[in-house]
């Protein structure tokens, strides 16, 4: 066995069934039966001893090179765990009835705008409009390189003040949305029994509720033990839709087994939507003032309309620093 896999003390066995790996095994496999025959050639033959050595000696530097890519994709495999490329996105309208609905689907436009910026890809999963056009909940699927890092923090009640154009009196109004954004686990490292889960389907919606399939490819996945429910209408098809749900309920189911975890631990987390109570804030966006403040850092910014427009960087930069710095935010 080669030093690399020594050192990292990588038993490259487990990963013979790897969809990303199992392909060099089949080359693997080729080269260490080509090296057991050459030294059993070696041994049997005194005269080709020297001609088996070299033969030998060229075969266990392509079999290093194997074991080397197997370690690479490995690699690449952890970092995807710790830092996914791909996550679901959910806003959903807290107190403050159709002021709410508004500010969480300005949030949803802030995100995409600043996924654009970004270069990540934007999709809508499925959505529920409120009647004066505003989202009472919404998830979105979002890919790119780094976009979990970035994102990760923005988990959690967001509370704005302003004045509504309905208002007469010019009285503020203070409303809130909350967000949670989940990375996508692969669907191979969490098993779900098929007796957990019940699935409905229907037919997908589009503005004002007219229906724009007459097929019912709408996917609705209840996971019974919990009673946690994904829904997803983005594709055209109903197995993709199928799919999709299943990937965002495992992540859910992901995230749950790690709130469980950090309980057991004596850690107090909070569920990320959060019941969207103006109290369960972590940041507030301050129209007349023109300022949007994280509590969790006591740090605010200005430029609100800037900030609306995608230009999320400085708030994500900032968290990231002190997330570089600290444990926790």
């Amino acid at each position: 066995m080669s030093d690399i896999i020594k050192k990292e003390e990588i038993d490259i066995s487990l990963f013979r069934d790897n969809p990303k790996t199992v392909y060099l095994f089949k080359e693997y496999d080729r080269l260490v039966n080509e090296i057991e025959q050459a030294k059993a050639l070696a041994e049997s033959d005194p005269e080709l001893k020297d001609l088996s050595e070299s033969e030998i000696a060229n075969l266990e530097k392509s079999k290093l090179a194997i074991e080397e890519n197997i370690k690479s994709i490995i690699e690449s495999e952890k970092e995807e765990i710790k830092d996914p490329k791909e996550v679901i996105l959910e806003v959903r309208a807290g107190a403050g009835g159709d002021e709410a609905s508004l500010f969480a689907m300005s949030l949803a436009t802030m995100y995409e705008r600043y996924a654009d910026i970004k270069g990540w890809s934007f999709r809508r999963i499925d959505e529920s409009g409120s009647e004066v056009g505003g989202y009472k909940e919404a998830s979105f699927e979002i890919k790119g390189k780094g976009v979990y890092k970035a994102l990760k923090n923005e988990t959690g009640v967001h509370r704005i003040q302003r004045v509504p154009a309905t208002e007469k009196q010019g009285r503020v109004h203070t409303s809130t949305a909350s967000v949670a954004v989940l990375p996508i686990v692969k669907a191979e490292n969490f098993e779900i029994k098929d007796t957990d889960i019940e699935m409905e389907f229907s037919r997908s919606g589009g503005a004002g509720g007219q229906n724009v399939n007459k097929v019912e490819t709408a996917v609705r996945i209840i996971h019974k033990p919990t009673g946690l429910a994904v829904r997803c209408t983005s594709e055209r098809s109903q197995l993709k839709n199928r799919e999709k749900a299943m990937s965002i309920l495992v992540s859910k189911l992901s995230e749950l087994k790690k709130e469980e975890e950090a309980k057991k631990l004596g850690a107090e987390r909070k569920n990320q939507i959060g019941t969207g109570d103006r109290s369960e804030k972590i940041r507030t966006y301050n129209i007349l003032q023109d300022r949007i403040t994280d509590h969790r850092i006591k740090k605010s910014w200005h430029n609100i309309e800037t900030i609306f427009a995608g230009d999320l960087e400085p708030i994500v930069e900032e968290l990231q620093r002190l997330e570089a710095g600290e444990s926790e935010v």
